[in-house]
Order: structure tokens, then sequence, then C-alpha cells
């Protein structure tokens, strides 16, 4: 394994060979930070004598694995290359080829692939590099060797080999790829940001240096691990034959090219001598092989000649069409040319033609780019087609080639620098263009009839763009630098160098340069003569269409892009996505939302369009203080209505607010579903909105509410000799509240007055009692003024009365907070209905028992250590019922009792042995389970009455014996007394009705259970 490395650019590049693919003729693996590129090499052992080309492929792929992630799409596996590879492929291709030898024609395959990459050191001049290393050790005969690298301008500096992110950042203007030998540049890719020409002289410069140096490391390798170049020997030719046809027809064949007349003619030219040579020259007969040779060769000796009658012309000073060095062919400019699409152009310069198209379309038309690389969204595209009837030419037309994706990819590059930001213009922008005519520099065609179609759609591009193709033909040191060249020039040419730009600077460059190399004054002429020619062409595009179109076509979606609050798109999509889909169904329109906030709706009518906004901006705008806005009522209470002033934001319009009149009800100023006009007068800490509509009365000078309100009811009102003074010229009177009524105050009124009294009354649920006569009211006119209402005290409002009577107060009732809370009621399974259980039975009075209160305290109980938890013991309702004892006549007290006897002390014996301790073992007392009487037999009587067994056999040992002995077990720690009261409770429990045999009432029982 060799390996050789360099700092370029900061980073350190490795190349090394011997240890992968060691069986192909040559291997390399660069790697420039995590980013490495497998490249071989490799040659057919013969060549093909039936083909008159060289079959060179190079292909470059992209594997996702090499970025750890799966290829998009559903076979899961990589298919046909993308763009991206295609055009790295053509880097390399271009860069190679005319280094090899003229006449080599064995099948050769460079082949490119990624194997792991970090995703900032871009692969693609790093595969250039490999391949060019691959090629130079191989045995594959090849020329120089060559050198890649990419320049950017961040900040005004040039640098070298710049990262993904940093060539893709909004500092950067440049994206310069150069490829070059020691000697010079061979070629160049570019886009910029509108440069001068002596910026990319500066850069194309500084690009050469590193190519040199990355040359100079690749030589290394070849020193170390190269291979002896096989010996290429060009294949013979027939002297003599090429001497004759020289002698004989070298003069017309040399003038057929630069002939009067088009293409078609010059055309036809070369094919009337072509017939003449071929006819004085004839293939022999007998042998196929030999004819198909001649043949060839023949045809191999016009083509030099028309080429060099071609190269000789142009160098003294006359080209093939008849123009100057400098001149630029005819143009005929069109745009608008076809009715129905959104915007179209048709640029004629000369023989080529180009029909370009723009179409626009929303966000969701984007091209998302999936590969080794950050995925993105891409906007802009632009696609060329080369069908063959361009060239006037039939052969197979199928998918695009290589050559239509790089022109497309110059073309769009040109122009993506003018184009507007998204959140300038949102649409997605796509431009088609059709090359109907070809002679020469057709890529450049179609940067100028897609600038002219963009224009034509209402782009608002920032500049147009023009592009221009410019050759070379070098002779010594005699030097021709041509401008708009034709096919032909390109063919016979020494460089085909294509310049797009505005009128600011150069927006792409395009080089092949197929001569040994060019000085700097020679590149910086070209340079100038391709800004004059570019010059002269936008001036005469300008001169059709001078700026984009004020709008865009009618028959273009319209698209409106505006940004919304981060924390309003929940309510513009809705529950489920409800609301967005609502809003496309009923103004048919499709509605975007971007993750930063930004809004696109996009319809085909412009009225529904603008509605959809509107409806947005409403939904999202925030209510602002003293604004006034148009809403619709949505419910009505006695102190207000409230209206909807924006979609899904509602205030409230007090009673007091209604109207600057008397608002005796607020049904009779606004309904459900009525629009009124509010304003906001009021917006409180928790969001709440207050609205006026009195305000807006006040401002716009209407008439009195109270005046208003009447005047559709009925009659007016008698004013009782006080109307004159009140007309509609004075001031309004100010509203009166409900507690400001004279009802009680004032005379009768005539029934013609308030008709509707009675049926707004009888609306209500209540009679209005007759006002009764005031004999001692003064008139009108006598009483005194009444207070300001500001004066007033305000009166709460009055609750809806209903026929309900009031409740009497009661004294002796607590109140509810300080009433004890009630206990929660279990669950009651087996407790019959009220109406089946049996009477209770009286509670007999019981005099001689103190109250309550006056009864002393139960002690405290003590501990029971051995008494289990109570988790361990039995449920309550299964343990057995306890019997009744007889009644225990009265006790003695303690004092009155006899002295108990003294009990002997016993000493310590075995169980089951008598005091002796030699009792055999059939007289010991058996076992506890021995003893105990089975469940299934009879149950021996006590002599305090039956016994009765749990069912439970691990109840506790305190319950079984109660059990055995028919007597419930005592408390511990309670006294003699303690415990007879307790004895006295239970069978006063028993004589209540519950039986030790039926055990005890429903109610006892069912009591018993829930324990």
């Amino acid at each position: 394994m060799v390996r050789v490395s360099r700092e370029i650019g900061g980073r350190k590049l490795e190349l090394e060979t011997g240890r992968i693919a060691k069986l192909a003729d040559a291997a390399v693996i660069a790697r420039y930070g995590d980013t490495m590129v497998l490249a071989t090499a490799q040659a057919a052992p013969t060549e093909k004598d039936d083909i008159d080309f060289f079959p060179l492929t190079v292909d470059y792929r992209e594997k996702s694995a090499a970025a750890g992630k799966f290829p998009g799409g559903f076979f899961k596996r990589e298919g046909r290359p993308t763009t991206r590879e295609i055009l790295t492929a053509r880097i390399i291709d271009r860069a190679i080829r005319p280094l090899f030898p003229s006449g080599f024609k064995k099948e050769t395959q460079v082949l490119v692939q990624v194997l792991s990459t970090d995703r900032e050191n871009d692969s693609d001049i790093v595969a250039a590099v490999a391949a060019f290393a691959s090629v130079a050790i191989s045995s594959i005969p090849h020329g120089k060797i060559l050198g890649a690298c990419r320049i950017g301008l961040i900040d005004g500096k040039l640098r070298i080999n710049p990262t993904w992110t940093e060539l893709r950042s909004k500092e950067n203007d440049l994206n310069l790829t150069i490829c070059a030998h020691a000697d010079a540049i061979v070629m160049v890719e570019a886009g910029a940001n509108q440069l001068e020409e002596s910026v990319m002289l500066e850069a194309l410069e500084l690009g050469h240096e590193v190519c040199q140096e990355i040359a100079g490391m690749i030589d290394e390798l070849v020193g170390l691990a190269g291979k002896p170049k096989a010996q290429f020997v060009p294949p013979a030719r027939d002297e003599k034959l090429v001497a004759a046809i020289e002698k004989r027809f070298g003069k017309e064949l040399m003038a057929a090219p630069v002939s009067e007349g088009d293409k078609h003619a010059r055309s036809a030219a070369k094919s009337a001598i072509k017939q003449k040579v071929n006819e004085a020259f004839p293939a022999p007969a007998g042998d196929d092989k030999a004819a198909a040779k001649h043949k060839k060769l023949v045809a191999s000796v016009i083509e030099e000649l028309f080429d060099k009658g071609e190269r000789e012309s142009i160098l003294a000073g006359r080209r093939a069409d008849g123009r100057g060095t400098t001149d630029i062919r005819p143009l005929t400019i069109d745009v608008g040319v076809l009715p129905r699409v959104h915007g179209s152009s048709l640029f004629t310069r000369g023989e080529t033609q180009a029909l370009c198209i723009a179409t626009l379309g929303t966000v969701d038309d984007q091209q998302t780019i999936d590969g080794i690389y950050p995925e993105e969204k891409r906007r802009w595209m632009l696609h060329y087609n080369f069908p063959p009837f361009s060239v006037g030419e039939v052969r197979r037309f199928g998918a695009p080639g290589r050559r239509e994706i790089g022109h497309g990819a110059l073309a769009e590059r040109a122009i993506e620098i003018v184009l507007p930001k998204g959140d300038q213009f949102a649409y997605s922008l796509r431009v088609t263009s059709e090359i109907t005519e070809s002679n020469g520099s057709s890529s450049m065609a179609t940067v100028c009839g897609a600038t002219l179609a963009l224009m034509d759609a209402g782009v608002p591009i920032k500049q147009p763009v023009a592009g221009i193709a410019m050759g070379l033909v070098v002779e010594g040191k005699r030097i021709a630098i041509l401008s708009d060249i034709l096919g032909s020039e390109d063919h016979c040419g020494d460089m085909d160098f294509k310049v797009a730009g505005t009128g600011r600077g150069i927006t792409a460059l395009q080089m092949d340069i197929k001569c040994e190399g060019l000085a700097r004054a020679t590149m910086q002429q070209a340079l100038e003569q391709a800004k004059e020619g570019r010059m002269h062409i936008l001036r005469e595009m300008l001169k059709v269409i001078r700026r984009p179109r004020d709008t865009v076509s009618e028959h273009a979606p319209r698209l409106v892009s505006f940004p919304i609050p981060m924390d309003k798109i929940g309510a513009i999509i809705g529950p489920g996505g409800r609301t967005i889909r609502g809003m496309q169904e009923e103004f048919e329109v499709r509605i975007a939302v971007q993750d930063t906030g930004v809004i696109e709706v996009c319809g085909l009518n412009a009225a529904k369009v603008e509605a959809c906004i509107a409806r947005i901006k409403d939904m999202t705008a925030e209510v602002e203080l003293g604004k006034v806005y148009k809403g619709r009522v949505t419910g009505l209470k006695e102190f207000g209505a409230f209206v909807e002033i924006l979609p899904g934001q509602e205030g409230l319009v007090h009673v007091s607010e209604l109207s600057d009149g008397f608002v005796r009800s607020v049904a009779d100023v606004v309904a459900i579903g009525d629009t009124i006009e509010v304003k906001v007068i009021d917006i409180d800490d928790f969001g709440k909105v207050k609205l006026s509509r009195k305000a807006l009365l006040a401002k716009n000078g209407d008439a009195p509410a109270e005046a208003r309100r009447e005047a559709p009811r009925g009659p007016a009102r008698d004013n009782a000799g006080g109307g004159d003074e009140l007309g509609f010229d004075a001031a309004p009177a100010e509203p009166r509240r409900r507690d400001d009524r004279r009802d009680d105050r004032r005379g009768p009124r005539p029934d013609s007055a308030r008709p509707d009294r009675d049926r707004r009354g009888e609306a209500r649920g209540f009679d209005r009692p007759e006002r009764s006569e005031s004999p001692d009211r003064p008139e009108r006119s006598e009483r005194p003024d009444r207070p300001e209402r500001s004066e007033r005290p305000d009166r709460p409002e009055r609750s809806e009365r209903f026929d309900r009577p009031e409740r009497s107060e009661r004294p002796d009732r607590p109140e509810r907070s300080e009433r004890p809370d009630r206990p929660e009621r279990g669950e009651r399974f087996d407790r019959p209905e009220r109406s089946e259980r049996p009477d209770r039975p009286e509670r007999s009075e019981r005099p001689d028992r103190p109250e309550r209160s006056e009864r002393p305290d139960r002690p405290e109980r003590s501990e029971r250590p051995d008494r289990p938890e109570r988790s361990e013991r039995p449920v309550r309702s299964e343990r057995a019922e306890w019997s009744e004892r007889p009644e225990r006549g009265p006790r003695p007290e303690r004092d009155e009792r006899a002295p108990r006897a003294e009990r002997p002390v016993r000493e310590p014996r075995e169980r089951g042995c008598d005091r002796d301790g030699d009792a055999p073992p059939s007289a010991r007392r058996p076992e506890r389970e021995e003893r105990r009487p089975s469940r299934e037999g009879d149950l021996p009587e006590s002599p305090r009455g039956p016994v009765s067994f749990s069912d439970d056999d691990d109840a506790p040992l305190a319950e079984r014996r109660g059990a055995e002995t028919g007597r419930r077990p005592e408390p511990r720690g309670a006294s003699r007394e303690e415990r007879g009261d307790a004895e006295r409770g239970m069978r006063r429990s028993f004589d209540r009705g519950a039986g030790p045999d039926d055990g005890g009432s429903d109610r006892s029982r069912l009591r018993r259970r829930r324990r």
C-alpha cells in the first residue's frame, strides 16, 4: 500500500493505492476530511476497428450508505444517476478526454464511487482528484497529470475548497470548479453573484496554482506506484492516398466550410464535394473490411481539410458566415407567443432558436433533492430539451442525455442568482427550453429566452441575464477570439468559452480548452469581448420588454404568502386539520403552512384567494384597543350582548353601551345574527374584551336611541306639555336604568301610548297590575330636576322573578359553611325496598338513663400485642353468630366477696402427662384439632347455650373461644363493670327482635355485614 498526502485549503488530502481493488488496472482512494472516494481506471485489451470515436465512459455514483442512510423510493436501492452525479461525471470527462492520444480507440472506463462522506467536504472535487490519480498511475496512455479544486468568495476573500456549509451560505458569492495541469487550465465551471471580470480572473489564477500543487502530489504517487504506460502506435495511414486527395480536392475542401450562404448552403456544398471525393477515390472491391477501412480514411481526410480551411479563414479575418470576430448574429425576440401559459418567449440568434416557457407553482411543486447531502427543496428548475430535428437529423429520441442535463444546469445556475427570494415572491418557478434550431450555443440562447419568459410571467427578477459563447483559434502566435460562435467553429476551434451575466457582472461561466494553455492576457481579452457581446444582447432584449410584468398572468395561480404568529398555526390547521380543509373547500384554494410560520394561499380565482387571506388574517389577528370592528351578535344576556368581532374572538357590549338612550331590554336593540359596528373600549388582564356601540353612535351623530326605538312601535309618547323642549335638534336624553322608572310617580298613561305593554308582560310570564291614580302628584313642569345619572347610585341587576314563594328565615339553623359534612353512604345491596321493610318498634323511653353529655368518658383501650392486624382478621360477616346466655344475677361487690383460697404451686410437667409425669401416651390430653368437634356432626350443647362455629378456620383464637363457649370475647384492658355493660347491650339488641337462631333482624344483619 502506498500513500501520499498534502495540506490543501487548511485540510489534509490523502491519496492511497494498493489496498482496495487490486485486480483493476489502477485504483486510488482519495480522502479529504472524512470524505473518501474510490476511483478505478480500466481499458480494454484491444481496439475496436469498426468505430471512429474514442469510447470513454466516466461514471460517478453517490451511494446512500456512504452517508449512513437509506435511499429514497420504494425499492430502497440506487437507480439511474441523479443530476448531481451526471454533472460531476461530466466535469471529469471534459477534463481528461482531450488528453488521450489522438486515434486511441480502446474502450476505457473510469468509475468513481463515494465510500464515505462527512457532508462538509464536497465529494465531487475529491472524486475528480481520485479519477485523475487513477488514470495517472494506470497503464493507459494519457497526457499530462491533472489536478482539481474549488474556489469560493466569502466576505470578499477567496477561499480554497470551501465546505458545503460555507459554499451555500449567503456570504459566498462564487462557486468556481477548476481542473488544470501544470501548464494550463483545461476545464472551468462557475456560478457567481454578478462578479466583475477582474475578480473572476484572480479566482482562476488562484485555482490554477492549487491544481498545480495537487498535480505534483499525484506525480509523487506515480513515482511510487505508477505502472508503465502501454505503447500506443497511431493507426497507419495511406499517405499516398492522403496526398492525392489534398492535391486534387484540397482547395475545394477547404473552401466549402466558408462558402456563402446559411448553414444549409454550406452543408450542401460540403455534401457535394464529399460525393466528388468518394467517386474519385472508390473503395477496393472484394474485401469488405478493407473497403470499410478505406471509406473511414477518406472521410477523416475530408474532415481534416474542412477544419483546416475554416481555421485558416478565421485567422485571416473571415468567418464562415461572413461576420467579423466580434460581430453578433441578428437577434429576433418575441414574448407572450403562447396564449395559455404563464409566460413564454421565442429567442432567435442567427440559426439558433429557443422556445422558453415559464410556469408558476406553489410550495407543493418544489423539488425535493434526495442524496448523501442534507435534503433540500428547490423552488427553481430549468429543463433543457434538444430534439434531433433542431440540427436536421434523425436519431433516437428518448430521455434527456448528459449533454442536455449539463446545458440546462448551466442556464439554471446563470439565472438563479437574480430570482426574488421566497418571502418576496412565493411561487415555485420552472422554465422549459425547447431548442427548435441549433447552430451554436443553444445553452446561451436558453439563458436569454428563460429570462424573457420569466419577465413575461411577471416574475420580479433583480436584473435581466444574457449569455454568449466565445471561441478561440490559435496557430503559433496567431490568435483569434470569436464572439457568438457557430457550431462548426466550436468543433474546429481550440476553446469553448460560455459567459452569462447581467449588466453588473458574471453569473455563470463554462470553459473547455483544447490547446496547451492560455496566457492571462488572452483570457482577459476573451472576458472583455464576452462582456461587450453580452451588453449588446441585453440592450436588444430590453427593447422588447423593459421590465417584468406588473402582475402575473391571468392563467397563473394567485399565490400570496405572509407570516403569522407561531402560536396561531394550530388555530389555522384546526383539530385533525378540519379548519384548513374547510377553508380550502370553501374558497377553492390550496393552503400550505410552513414550519417558519409562513402561510401560502394559492388559487385560480383572485377574489376567493383574497377572501381566504382575509379570513386567515382575521383568525390570527389580535384585538386592538380603540379599533372599530364589524361583528355578528352571537348571544344575548340581560346585562348585554356578545359580539364576534374576529373569528373565534368575542367581546361583550354591556347594556349601558348598546345605545345612547335608555335600553329597556337588550332584545329591543339587537338580535342574534345581527351585524353591528362596535369599538373596543377595554381589554382586561384576562383578555376579556369590552365593546361599545354607543361610542360610535355618539360619534356619528345619530338620532337618540329612544326615538329610534319608539318610532316603529306606534304613536309617539305623550310628553304632557314638555314635547317642544325635547326636539330632534336638542341633545338626546340620558338613558335611564330600570330603577329610574317613574311608574309609581307618574299619572295614568293613555292606552294608545304603549299598545305592546300588555303583550310584553304576557311574554315575560306575569301580569302587571294597573296603575293607581295619584292626584297629589304635581305636573311635570312643576317637578324638580332629576339628578344626573352619574350622581345616582348604581343598582345591581335584578334577576328574573317567578311565582315561587320566598323562603322564610330560619334563625335557629346554622350557616351552610358551619354545618358538619354528611357521612358518605355505603352501597346497599341486600336491603329491601322501604315499602317491604317491617315496621320498626317504637323505642321505649329510659328516664333513668343520663344524657349523653353527662355520661363518663370511656377509658382508652390498652394495646393488645397478641392480637392480629386488622387486615389479617376474618371478615365480620363470616364469623359465627353469638349465642345467648342466661341472665346473670346481681353480683356482689368485690369487697363483699369471700376470700379466694390460695392454689398450690404447680410443678412443671410435660404436655399429656399426669402430675407425676408417668402417664401413658394414651392418657395424654388431645390436641386442639382433635378436641374440636366436626363441623358436619351434631354440635354439643354448652351449659350456657348452643355452640356455633365460625365458617373460617383461620379466625382469631379469641373469636373461636368465644364461639365455643357461646360468649362474646371480652376486650383486653376493660374492667369487669365495662364488660358487664357490653353484655347487657348485647342482650338488648337480641330483645329487639334478633334471636340467636335467626341471626338478628335484617338491619342488624346488614350492619354486621357492612362492618
